[in-house]
């Protein structure tokens, strides 16, 4: 077996005895290399108590090396490969999860933040380049229809928008996603929380195909891992720092995607919410998420996100406006002799400039370019309000031109 042959199987091995994120075994990694470390756990030469009971009983179920030469083989007739930091395609920006460090942490899932050992891929995209250009879409799996719309117009507008769509694969909000970035003909990964090879929930495997297909699917776990509760945790740190920002479309008071975006938020990374009804039990998470954390963002659609993630200056939101009105382009005087003017009848030029406040020589002048724009019209008697249909026409052409 080669050297590199054998860096590989040690990082496997390694994911094995100790979940992902275990910063005492990315220390070791990093100071001694894989093949090191996983000689010095087996040999229990671990600082860490906990690390070294839990080394101790993975290994009471199987010898390490001979469970990832068997995960190895799997992956291989999966049609699935090992990505680890030697290879072109790793993410880089994973690195940064080496920094992270989230406050009031109670729960050993919450510090155990460390950039992966190794990741297993389905797909024939590059990983790092699919996570390049990446924005997450995440939320409540028991989504409302107002939620999968939103999420389903975020995955397909960032897609057609060649932004990659991650997301977590679950049912609800993270289905919602991935499909609006495939029916878009776009790129999307699914990073799961379990096996490649026993993708969940079991709902969605004809969802993961399709994302294999044409995307990729991501595990940090070998082919046969279950998906346990707290690995959900321990995959939103990679969601979180391996794309650009989060958005949070629904979550419910006790919600995973608000963990994942608070964990983008400690990565240094943009974590944007989405409202929603305030009646709705779906909400409550992502407004509190919203009053609890200053540097997340309220974002209403594709433009707002990409306004969040992308090139300063280039991809600015319009400004929302309502619709546009006849009267917008008009100046003070113009508007007084307009609602000055009876709704029905005429009015004379006298006494409309009384009722306006405005002299005579400026009422004519501005009722002049009034009746120009079909806003008004002459009779015998006076001025009057033009008809409705008329007024209409005046929205085209005032556009962008003042009237003085």
């Amino acid at each position: 077996m080669s050297a590199e042959d054998e860096r590989r199987l040690a990082r496997v091995a390694l994911t094995w005895l100790a979940e992902p994120g275990t910063r005492a075994v990315h220390h070791l990694v990093e100071r001694h290399g894989p093949v090191a470390t996983l000689d010095l756990l087996l040999d229990g030469g671990s600082p860490d108590g906990w690390l070294h009971t839990t080394v101790a009983a993975r290994s009471a179920a199987g010898d390490a090396r001979a469970v990832a030469a068997e995960s190895l083989e799997r992956a291989d007739r999966l049609g699935a490969r090992l990505v680890t930091p030697d290879d072109e395609e790793w993410p880089a920006q994973v690195a940064s999860l080496a920094a992270l460090r989230l406050p009031d942490v109670s729960r050993r899932v919450d510090g155990e933040t460390a950039p992966p050992l190794c990741f297993w891929v389905r797909g024939s995209w590059p990983l790092g380049e699919a996570l390049d250009r990446s924005v997450a879409v995440v939320g409540a799996r028991a989504a409302t229809g107002y939620g999968q719309h939103v999420a389903t117009e975020l995955g397909y507008g960032l897609a057609e928008r060649d932004w990659t769509v991650v997301s977590g694969g679950a049912f609800g909000i993270d289905a919602a996603a991935h499909r609006g970035a495939l029916t878009a003909g776009g790129l999307t990964v699914a990073v799961l929380a379990c096996g490649l090879d026993r993708p969940y929930p079991m709902g969605n495997a004809a969802l993961f195909d399709r994302i294999a297909e044409t995307g990729l699917l991501v595990s940090e776990w070998p082919p046969g891992a279950e998906p346990l509760r707290p690995r959900f945790l321990i995959r939103n740190r990679v969601i979180a720092a391996g794309t650009r920002g989060t958005v949070v479309v629904e979550a419910s008071a006790r919600s995973g995607a608000t963990q994942t975006a608070r964990r983008a938020i400690h990565a240094n990374r943009v974590a944007m919410v989405v409202p929603g009804p305030v009646t709705s039990a779906m909400s409550v998470g992502a407004h509190e998420f919203l009053r609890e954390h200053a540097k997340a963002r309220l974002v209403t659609g594709v433009a707002h996100v990409l306004e969040e993630v992308g090139r300063i200056g280039a991809d600015l939101a319009p400004l929302a406006r309502g619709p546009q009105r006849a009267t917008d382009a008009l100046d003070d005087d113009a508007r007084s002799l307009l609602e000055a003017l009876p709704r029905r009848g005429a009015m004379g030029v006298d006494r409309l400039s009384a009722r306006a406040g405005v002299d005579v020589r400026t009422a004519l002048r501005k009722l002049s370019l009034l009746e120009e724009l079909s806003m008004v019209v002459r009779r015998d008697d006076g001025y009057a309000l033009a008809p409705p249909a008329k007024q209409k026409r005046a929205v085209a052409e005032t556009s962008g031109r003042p009237v003085t």
